[in-house]
């Protein structure tokens, strides 16, 4: 099962909030100002990063 990640660039703060929850290494550090998927391949759906994005900039959608 694999999962697609769908950040709202218009929302997001570049907080950090989705590079701190996530424990599979799916981001990096903020650059720019925004959150960067490094490694999509590793997202296991727990949607911790949904849940705790505070703009609710974060959708993970099960593909």
């Amino acid at each position: 099962m694999s999962f697609q990640i769908i950040i709202d660039m218009d929302k997001c703060t570049g907080c950090g909030t989705c590079y701190d929850v996530c424990a599979f290494d799916v981001y990096g550090e903020p650059e720019g100002g925004k959150a960067v998927i490094l490694e999509m391949d590793n997202c296991t759906g727990c949607r911790s990063c949904e849940s705790q994005c505070p703009e609710t900039a974060i959708v993970v959608n099960e593909e």
